[in-house]
């Protein structure tokens, strides 16, 4: 009798596990859209946030899985894929603002800058702290991080193109959206480019040093249950239900994300939080759930699976996020534009190059990590004054 009481709580442990996250933020988005209506906007933005991050997991989670079935290089690009999904359409609604509130263009230009920023600085920060504090050196293939900082160095100079562009008194605002057209549509092309040089060329870059399943990294069994079958359904789905889950997912997401949007804004502008210190907060929303995955990625000793996270997401960042977001703002007669200002350019590529000198050697340690999250907070101090 006490066994089967045993079993069913264990059974009823392993649910909350597996499903917390589901039910956390489809009830946070619920509660989001009840106080947004009942004009509490501080409240209903902060369970817009639960919501998003919480799905945000499920989301990372399930790609996960996905990205096991078709192994690498193909599983990085659907774990950054996934990620990016929803930072794109977090700034898509957000910039959908600027009808209401002009200063929207400058946080949705924070946004991209400091996805990248939080990716770096943030992530692979706190992994590579709790991962040195747990293990004395870890190690990784350092041709990806030399590859990531090679590609990422590239587009942040491509970058520079408009933002010169901008700051000169003989280009009109015309000319500036078509020099950020044209910019977008180079690295677009780039990122075509490294997809064949990710997948068909050379792949062994890529590769990561030890197989995981860092999203789901819990102990659901102990030492003598682990040949038990997994009850997680998602395991039992085929690829194609897998996908489907995932945009049914994002679904849910892009409605909390417009509570968030709408009331976050006014709450910036009533609290006068700067473009770019809301361009973080965004950027932390969107980025915390592989937050989470890599820091367990690196307690399990797993550090290229954070390069992987941290840089590819980056990557993708830019050379994906920039231009989805240009052709979707000139289908919606939005005047976005690339002319960054000087605080995200050069944070920009300082973080580059404090990566590149953090990963070159393929060793990483917790004062490598701190270093990051350093650099970070003095970032956010600028911002929040800037």
């Amino acid at each position: 009798m006490e066994d089967g009481q045993q079993v069913r709580e264990n059974k009823f442990k392993y649910f909350i596990d597996d499903y917390w996250d589901i039910f956390l933020g489809i009830a946070s988005i619920v509660l989001a859209f009840y106080f947004h209506e009942h004009g509490k906007m501080v409240i209903a933005t902060l369970f817009a946030a639960i919501g998003i991050g919480s799905l945000s997991l499920t989301v990372s989670e399930v790609a996960e899985i996905l990205s096991e079935r078709l192994q690498e290089p193909y599983g990085s690009f659907v774990l950054t894929l996934s990620a990016v999904i929803v930072e794109i359409i977090l700034l898509y609604i957000i910039l959908l603002q600027v009808h209401q509130s002009p200063e929207v263009l400058n946080t949705v230009k924070g946004g991209i800058i400091s996805a990248v920023i939080v990716d770096m600085n943030v992530l692979l920060g706190l992994a590579l702290f709790f991962g040195g504090l747990k293990f004395r050196q870890q190690e990784h293939n350092k041709e990806t991080s030399s590859s990531y900082t090679t590609i990422l160095f590239v587009a942040s100079v491509a970058l520079l193109v408009p933002s010169l562009i901008g700051k000169s008194a003989h280009h009109t605002q015309d000319q500036l959206i078509q020099a950020s057209i044209i910019i977008s549509m180079l690295l677009f092309v780039f990122y075509l480019i490294i997809i064949i040089f990710q997948t068909k060329t050379h792949t062994h870059f890529f590769k990561q040093t030890a197989r995981s399943r860092i999203f789901r990294l819990k102990r659901k069994m102990s030492e003598e249950d682990t040949n038990q079958e997994d009850d997680y359904i998602f395991e039992k789905f085929n690829n194609f239900g897998l996908i489907f889950s995932i945009f049914l997912f994002i679904a849910v997401i892009a409605l909390g994300a417009e509570v968030f949007a709408n009331d976050g804004i006014k709450l910036a502008k009533e609290y006068g939080i700067s473009a770019g210190l809301s361009g973080l907060l965004i950027a932390i929303v969107a980025v915390s759930p592989e937050i989470v995955t890599a820091i367990k990625a690196a307690k399990n000793d797993e550090v290229q699976r954070v390069v992987n996270i941290a840089m590819g997401a980056s990557t993708v960042s830019i050379l994906l996020t920039v231009p989805v977001l240009m052709l979707l703002a000139y289908y919606s007669n939005i005047p976005l534009t690339l002319d960054f200002n000087p605080l995200e350019i050069g944070a920009l590529i300082l973080t580059i190059l404090l990566v590149s000198k953090t990963t070159d050697d393929g060793h990483t340690n917790y004062f490598e990590g701190i270093s990051h999250l350093i650099f970070f907070t003095a970032y956010v101090i600028i911002a929040a004054y800037y």
